[in-house]
Formats: structure tokens, sequence, C-alpha cells
């Protein structure tokens, strides 16, 4: 039975490797196989595990899906959301989303995602997230739709 649940430490490993296979989509649609999800190192990802509440959804034993989120000053910034591409289309993402906005009350929720990345922003819209500016950020060259609700 799948179902998600708070990621511990022991899960960076596997989450990590389920990220670099997850954001090679996103890379394709910029032809930049340098974005920051596939340079991630596990000791970054460690420090991400303390920062944030990591949420996995597990499948038949195995981490298929992963969202991170953390809030600073009434703001949730999530970050990270991922599925397996054998996986998708399932309703996966959208649950991890409903699962990681259930962990944080009363706060405005920001993210970002390509500009490009018009699955990524139709979730997004569906949950009503909307967008309010493009910006490249210093890290690479991606230009990002910041969204919030």
């Amino acid at each position: 039975m799948a179902m998600i649940e708070r990621a511990q430490k022991q899960d960076v490993s596997e989450i990590l490797s389920l990220q670099k296979l997850a954001y090679v989509s996103e890379a394709e649609i910029y032809n930049n196989y340098n974005i920051m999800p596939l340079k991630e190192d596990l000791a970054t990802a460690e420090q991400s595990f303390e920062d944030n509440i990591v949420l996995k959804y597990v499948e038949e034993g195995r981490i298929v899906g992963s969202v991170r989120a953390y809030e600073k000053d009434g703001e949730c910034f999530i970050n990270k959301l991922m599925v397996h591409p054998e996986y998708r289309n399932r309703g996966i993402a959208q649950k991890l989303m409903e699962g990681i906005e259930k962990q944080f009350k009363g706060v405005t929720y920001k993210l970002f995602t390509g500009s490009r990345s018009t699955k990524n922003i139709a979730l997004y819209e569906k949950l009503g997230y909307k967008g309010y500016k493009k910006e490249k950020l210093d890290v690479e060259d991606t230009v990002f739709l910041f969204m919030m609700k």
C-alpha cells in the first residue's frame, strides 16, 4: 500500500538517487545537465534534512516521490518536489504537495519551478498557486517562475 510519511536521515541517500533520476527530465527541457538538483551531493542533501521537513511517498517498499519545505517568517518555502519517472501521472506529486502543506498552517506557500516546465506549472496552478515573478538565480542559467498561494 502506498503512503506518505516523514523521511528520516537514513532515507537521504535513496532520496538523492531519486532526485538525480527525476530531475533529468527538467535538464532535458533546458538542455542543461548542470542544474542544481543534479549536482547536489550527499552532504548537502543531509544538511537539507536538518533544515526542512522532508516527506517521502513509499510504494512497494521503495521511495518513489519526495518533497521538502521549511518555514521562515510566516512563509513556507516548498522545494525539491520529485516523482520517479515510472510513477508519474498518478497523482503522487499532488498528494505530496497536499501533504507538505498540511505540515505548515497559517502561512503563505512559496515555490519556484523552471519557467518552461509546463507540466509543473499546470500542477501548481491546479493547486491554487499563482506566478508572481520570473527570475534567473545566480546558481544556474534557468529562468524560474516563482509562485505563491
